[in-house]
């Protein structure tokens, strides 16, 4: 059953406007972004605890050139000297920081570049994110893929050479139950040698389900760890509940998941505070559960559609190639992926120094892999994309260019007995 906020028309229906005005201009008819919503599991995790603890405290501002030449100095890279390199007073050492990550990137990942593709299966979404061109009250055209077309997407995809996937959905429990992505898994899992998911968060059990369907892994963005800015960005549906959010990696690996990935978006809020917040999100679970393969991206705002004030522009180059450096000085055995909204150029150069995944033959709408990858025409039916994208290479180009950098491309190294 379709949501009565969902835009599949010229127009929002007169409802909706009134509900998305109220929601908009009136904070007290949103929900408690911080209590938690019927059916939402609670596992009193002292993760959260910890991570926000620095989060509120850190003053970047106060950090100087003595402590970062000392934080690059160290064989161990503490908090506090993190702390220093995401700092401003950092930015003058990019080249030195580059130059010790590249080293512990070789010392733990050698030579070797993770390739992997999203598929959207579906992007109806019944929460309203300001930023996101999947939210409930963007005028985009909804779909969601049927079993047999989720299978046509996974063949083509298979056949160009990818083992890689993440499957992804628009936050939906109507449209995009758990059977339902579970049931795609299972496809993948015939096609693929390593199944990755981003949807909405979900309880313990249904992870466990979703791993016995074939998942190895859970991405789950923060999004903002600034819980006052994430108020203010997303006003309806499950996805405003942030410490539910905040837990779901925990939950997945208590589901079983072997794997889990994490991320701010930058630019929504302060980008040196949510990568903080993010990376020691990891160093925090990765102490508490040390058998679990986890990695980190950086993904910032892109264009969307019906919202031109979205801009990539936010957070710059340099502070990304900060940001990442400072990541893998940080957390050496971390995986890091740079996602195509990043330009060819910036990923080709991030790979030789801190990044260890990149996507390629990416598209963020739904049911066009047959038409991107093959050149065939369609039907029509295609959803809308979630954002535009900035490296839009093939596998091919993406696995030569590697190559020609002189890296190892590599598509899996995991194998089931």
């Amino acid at each position: 059953m379709q949501n009565q906020f969902f835009v599949d028309s010229e127009k929002l229906s007169e409802k909706a406007l009134e509900k998305k005005h109220r929601l908009e201009t009136d904070p007290s008819s949103r929900t408690d972004h911080m209590k938690y919503m019927d059916g939402m599991e609670v596992i009193n995790s002292d993760v959260c605890k910890n991570v926000m603890s620095h989060f509120n405290s850190y003053d970047y501002t106060k950090y100087t050139a003595r402590d970062v030449k000392a934080a690059l100095e160290h064989d161990v890279c503490t908090i506090e000297d993190f702390k220093a390199l995401l700092s401003p007073a950092a930015e003058p050492f990019l080249e030195k920081m580059a130059q010790k990550a590249r080293i512990e990137t070789s010392k733990h990942f050698g030579n070797t570049v993770y390739i992997f593709t999203p598929l959207y299966i579906a992007n109806y979404c019944e929460n309203y994110c300001v930023y996101c061109g999947f939210n409930c009250y963007n005028n985009i055209k909804r779909m969601k893929l049927n079993m047999e077309q989720i299978e046509n997407e996974m063949k083509v995809i298979a056949d160009s050479g990818m083992e890689e996937i993440l499957i992804l959905t628009g936050e939906s429990r109507g449209q995009s139950d758990v059977k339902y992505i579970g049931e795609a898994c299972k496809i993948a899992r015939k096609y693929f040698r390593m199944v990755g998911i981003e949807i909405y968060p979900v309880n313990t059990d249904e992870y466990r389900y979703l791993h016995e369907c074939g998942v190895d892994y859970v991405t789950v963005f923060q999004e903002t760890y600034d819980t006052e800015k994430y108020e203010t960005l997303h006003l309806l549906g499950h996805k405003r509940i942030w410490p539910y959010r905040f837990d779901a990696q925990e939950r997945a690996l208590m589901g079983g998941m072997r794997g889990v990935a994490f991320s701010a978006l930058l630019g929504l809020s302060d980008f040196r505070k949510d990568a903080l917040a993010s990376a020691l999100h990891v160093y925090y679970l990765q102490r508490k559960y040390p058998y679990a393969e986890m990695s980190l991206s950086c993904p910032r705002l892109r264009p969307i559609i019906n919202n031109d004030k979205i801009s990539p522009l936010d957070v710059h180059e340099t502070q990304l190639c900060q940001i990442l450096c400072a990541y893998r000085i940080f957390l050496p055995f971390v995986g890091i992926t740079v996602s195509s909204r990043e330009s060819a150029e910036f990923r080709n150069g991030i790979v030789k120094i801190a990044a260890t995944k990149v996507s390629a033959g990416v598209s963020t709408g739904v049911g066009d892999h047959e038409e991107k990858y093959e050149g065939k025409e369609t039907d029509g039916e295609q959803g809308d994309e979630q954002f535009e994208i900035a490296d839009g290479r093939t596998l091919k180009k993406m696995y030569d260019d590697i190559a020609d950098e002189g890296l190892q491309p590599v598509l899996n190294d995991y194998l089931y007995v």
